[in-house]
């Protein structure tokens, strides 16, 4: 008699029953104390703490990033189409222009198609912004909260799936060039399109093919970096020590400014430890019409695959006009709690995972 997947696997116990409960409280008491350490260090810093609106106008203009959508209805029941963030980025951007020049915030942001080890629907991102700062100095940060984690988490290393990583050791900086050759044996700085041409992502697919990954035929060229990225190289950072990765194509780094050296790149960085993302940085684009240019670029791809776009924030780019040159990294704070606590999975780290997972 043959046995049904859904009667196979027993349901998992909800996470409020008592015993459930007790099992995780240790971890989300540690989440209070990493996020007390974080406040700290900020604190110490110059830093104020800040608080913007979940409502936008825009959710966000990357091509997949995906939304949840709701109505706000006016007093005289006018609606108006509105989206929970995906990142409070732009509304951090507009203090910045207001005149602010060193604020964090631990934001709640909503992210749709995403649930799994390592993500969920609803969670904290911590980001922050410095004015006037190169975008290195969010690498500082990042290895400053690396060790203020460990130490209120009470650990001496991370921990995450049978990978293991020295937070208390100097990161690694290593380019996203050197990356793909040694990981994937694929010479990335060959395959960037020279400027103002069209990348050829027919090459690109060819090169990954060699490598052993899956292509399809209408693969652009960002997918291929997506998934030669995810497949070949992520698995291999941060283990034994956090790795910064640098040097992204300008292509894949939305809202980042180009480096004045080789505008081929972007001033984007991102920070790995046990094989594991936990953060994005960048130098921040304050070029309005670049800006528009990109997100019109994205949201004309976002509409070819899956059928919709974002409306543009007009208020954004145009505050972009009054923002000094700044710096700002966006941190997944439910992660970080899950290394610095020694959970094993995200909603360990998270009082009230959101229901229908």
């Amino acid at each position: 008699m043959a046995v049904s997947s859904s009667s196979s696997v027993p349901p998992s116990p909800p996470w409020w029953r008592p015993d459930v409960h007790a099992d995780r409280r240790p971890f989300l008491l540690a989440r209070g104390h990493v996020a007390a350490a974080v406040r700290a260090a900020f604190a110490e810093d110059g830093f104020i703490e800040v608080e913007t609106p979940a409502l936008q106008v825009s959710p966000g203009n990357e091509t997949h990033l995906h939304a949840f959508g709701t109505d706000l209805v006016g007093p005289d029941g006018a609606m108006r189409r509105l989206y929970l963030r995906t990142s409070p980025e732009f509304a951090a951007k507009k203090l910045l222009a207001a005149g602010e020049p060193k604020i964090f915030e631990f934001a709640r942001v909503f992210r749709n198609r995403e649930r799994g080890m390592a993500h969920h629907p609803e969670f904290t991102m911590l980001e922050w912004y410095r004015a006037g700062a190169p975008y290195t100095a969010m690498m500082e940060d990042c290895a400053t909260l690396l060790v203020r984690a460990a130490e209120a988490g009470g650990v001496s290393a991370f921990h995450y799936r049978g990978k293991t990583c020295d937070p208390f050791s100097v990161p690694e900086r290593l380019t996203l060039v050197a990356a793909f050759t040694r990981h994937a044996e694929i010479d990335l700085e060959a395959l960037l399109p020279a400027p103002g041409a069209p990348p050829d992502a027919a090459a690109f697919a060819r090169a990954a093919a060699e490598a052993g990954i899956r292509t399809a035929p209408d693969d652009t060229w960002g997918d291929v970096f997506s998934r030669v990225l995810v497949e070949k190289i992520e698995p291999h950072l941060g283990l034994g020590h956090p790795t910064i990765l640098t040097d992204y194509p300008v292509s894949e780094a939305a809202l980042a400014r180009p480096k004045p050296d080789d505008p081929r790149f972007a001033e984007r960085f991102e920070l790995y430890c046990c094989g594991l993302e936990l953060a994005n940085a960048f130098g921040e684009l304050t070029d309005a019409d670049e800006q528009r240019r990109r997100f019109e670029k994205d949201m004309d791809e976002k509409e070819r695959l899956y059928g919709e776009r974002y409306p543009l924030d007009e208020d954004f780019l145009a505050a972009l006009a009054l923002m000094p040159p700044a710096s700002g990294c966006a941190l997944g704070f439910d992660r970080l709690a899950l290394l610095a606590s020694g959970a094993r999975r995200l909603e360990d780290v998270l009082w009230a995972p959101v229901a229908g997972g």
